[in-house]
């Protein structure tokens, strides 16, 4: 006869047998891509500035996640993997000494209502900040962006982004000061709040 005790010992073996996270097939990296992609999306845009570079900075990114899923997938942190894939990508773009161009044959006759969605969302909630933050140099807005999106300590941007504690430090106390000083210009004092208050480092990084 089984016990109560027996019952709650087999759903708690149950429960360990299960992955904690996505599973490393296919299925697993669409849904977590469904999950992730609107947060990179976010990011790729205040990175970029502009919703058609981000978009190939996000496709790129998602294309890299998903050919090493299978390690991927495994990983302590896959979101702290996307970000650091989809950073490098930005910075490496940005030291090219051209740009992706889109050339198409025929203009479209009604316009996309999801790109106008999209082009209302970040009117209304970032295109201050995304102005802001396209005044810093590269490495900076890369560090001011996983600070504000992802509230993302020092050291895990260190991480994110392979720099020592200390040019992370330097580069989010120039950069927020920057995108601030920026802000009150423009008339919203609080757009950063949420963003915790770095002491200036003594380095000066302007990278």
């Amino acid at each position: 006869m089984r016990t109560q005790t027996d019952s709650r010992a087999d759903r708690m073996a149950d429960t360990q047998d299960r992955p904690l996270g996505p599973t490393p097939d296919e299925a697993g990296f669409r849904a977590w891509m469904a999950t992730r992609a609107p947060s990179l999306r976010r990011k790729a845009v205040l990175l970029c500035g502009d919703w058609h570079r981000a978009d190939d900075l996000v496709q790129d990114t998602l294309i890299a996640v998903y050919a090493g899923w299978p390690r991927v997938s495994r990983g302590s942190n896959i979101d702290a993997y996307a970000n650091r894939v989809l950073v490098s990508k930005f910075i490496d773009e940005k030291r090219r000494p051209w740009r992706r161009e889109h050339l198409v044959d025929d203009v479209p006759d009604t316009a996309d209502p999801r790109s106008s969605r999209a082009f209302d969302e970040v009117d209304g909630t970032d295109a201050v900040l995304a102005a802001a933050l396209a005044q810093l140099p590269a490495g900076q807005r890369a560090v001011v962006v996983l600070r504000f999106t992802d509230d993302l300590s020092v050291d895990e941007i260190a991480r994110a982004m392979d720099l020592a504690s200390g040019t992370v430090k330097s580069r989010l106390s120039r950069g927020t000061e920057s995108v601030r000083a920026h802000l009150e210009r423009a008339g919203h004092p609080r757009a950063l709040a949420r963003s915790a208050a770095t002491p200036t480092s003594e380095t000066e990084d302007q990278s």
